[in-house]
């Protein structure tokens, strides 16, 4: 697995190693020991799938806040996503800064985000399909979001917005009481 740094402090892209022959190819997806070599959370309770059925479908800006704050491991399956983050961390050098990232089972991508950071994504097609590995339960009462166009972020989502829930298009813009440490 290779691990590259990204401008946001402490989130990663992952990518496989792939061994190929002329029966295809052989992909180590999630190694322990090599996520504890570059100091990360290693243990996930959950493992949860996302489908979106249409192309433009916007998911988040989710988080849950302290205690319940969580580590996620993203990749897509199928179809293609772009994986935006933003950080939420009070003292951390890249404070309210977000960063997007095209995911889909071509380059096989993994987006490793950190505690204090929100996520959201857009599907790029139809029928698309996204797995979480998380660090935490999910806490019903600890979930919490911001807008996807909240412009404290001016994030630059490539698509119109398709199909978004009720709940996201009501989450609050930000407000620095809502940060995490």
């Amino acid at each position: 697995m290779r691990f590259h740094k990204i401008r946001l402090q402490g989130a990663w892209i992952i990518e496989p190693v792939p061994f190929e022959d002329e029966r295809g190819s052989f992909s180590r997806q999630f190694c322990r020991r090599e996520l504890a070599d570059h100091g990360l959370v290693t243990d996930f309770v959950q493992h949860s799938s996302s489908r979106s059925k249409s192309v433009g479908t916007l998911r988040g800006l989710h988080f849950q806040r302290p205690p319940y704050m969580e580590v996620k491991l993203v990749s897509c399956r199928k179809g293609a996503i772009w994986d935006v983050i933003v950080d939420l961390r009070i003292g951390s050098p890249t404070y309210r800064q977000w960063q997007g990232f095209e995911l889909n089972p071509d380059n096989q991508r993994q987006l490793y985000i950190p505690k204090g950071f929100a996520h959201g994504f857009q599907s790029l097609c139809d029928d698309t399909e996204v797995n979480y590995l998380i660090s935490e339960y999910y806490v019903p009462n600890a979930a919490d979001g911001i807008r996807y166009d909240d412009p404290a972020f001016p994030i630059d989502w490539p698509l119109t917005i398709g199909a978004i829930s009720q709940k996201d298009r009501d989450w609050p813009t930000f407000s620095d009481s809502m940060s995490l440490v």
